[in-house]
C-alpha cells in the first residue's frame, strides 16, 4: 500500500480532445517532491497512465506593504515557494 504525506492540486488540463497530442495535466506540488514521486503518486493512487513528468520551480514573491499612521517601517510579506508539475498522460 502507498500512503503519501504530500499533496497535489490539479490546476488545469491541456489537449484533452486534441487529435494528435496526448493530454497534459498541470499540478501544483510541494518543492521537495521529485518527478519519480509525482509519477508514483499518480499511478498508484489514481491509476493514471503517466508518460512523462516535467517540473518548474517557482520562487516566493516579495510584496511591499505600506504602513500608514506615521510609522516609518515598511514590512515585507513573502508568498510560499511551490513547484508546478506538467504530467503528460498516454493517449486513450
Amino acid at each position: 500500500e502507498y500512503f503519501p504525506n504530500m499533496f497535489m492540486t490539479l490546476l488545469s488540463i491541456r489537449y484533452a480532445k486534441h487529435a494528435t497530442r496526448p493530454p497534459q495535466a498541470i499540478f501544483k506540488v510541494p518543492p521537495r517532491m521529485t518527478k519519480h514521486e509525482i509519477k508514483e503518486y499518480l499511478t498508484k493512487i489514481y491509476n493514471l497512465p503517466v508518460q512523462r513528468v516535467m517540473t518548474a520551480n517557482f520562487d516566493p514573491k516579495w510584496k511591499r506593504h505600506f504602513a500608514y499612521g506615521g510609522r516609518k517601517i515598511v514590512p515585507y510579506k513573502k508568498s510560499v515557494a511551490f513547484k508546478r508539475a506538467y504530467v503528460t498522460l498516454e493517449k486513450g
